[in-house]
């Protein structure tokens, strides 16, 4: 019964040694957050679409479909007049692998965004669940 137990037990502190973000977790950034979400869940968002998709990958790589926007990642001030005027709106972001989107999430963050989704994995991540992209 010790046995079961103390394998139980690290089973579930293993369990919540991951390395990589949640889908769904918050990730705090400069007092503000953003939250990540999993290629799945994106999906099934889209059933239901009540967001701004935007691709902030370069050079293009291809679309996630109904992608409404591509703005580099490193533009995202140049270009405030494309995102939406309501710093409540809803916005995903996604590249190619997750790290430029990461850095685009943060900056809308900073620049009072409330409501950023970041694809964790990006295009890539999307793939690897059997979605398919426009090129």
């Amino acid at each position: 019964m010790k046995k079961l137990f103390f394998l139980l037990l690290i089973t579930v502190l293993l369990a919540g040694c991951q390395l990589k973000p949640v889908a769904g977790e918050r990730v705090a950034t400069d007092g503000r957050s953003y939250q990540k979400l999993t290629a799945l869940k994106l999906h099934a968002m889209l059933k239901n679409k009540d967001f701004v998709l935007i691709n902030v990958h370069i050079p293009f790589a291809g679309n996630i479909a109904d992608t409404d926007l591509s703005i580099p990642y490193d533009q995202i001030e140049e270009n405030l007049s494309q995102f939406p005027s309501d710093r409540n709106a809803k916005i995903v972001l996604y590249c190619r692998s997750g790290h430029m989107s990461q850095i685009a999430a943060e900056t809308l963050v900073s620049l009072g965004y409330t409501n950023i989704w970041d694809l964790q994995g990006g295009m890539v991540g999307w793939e690897q669940e059997g979605f398919d992209l426009k090129k």
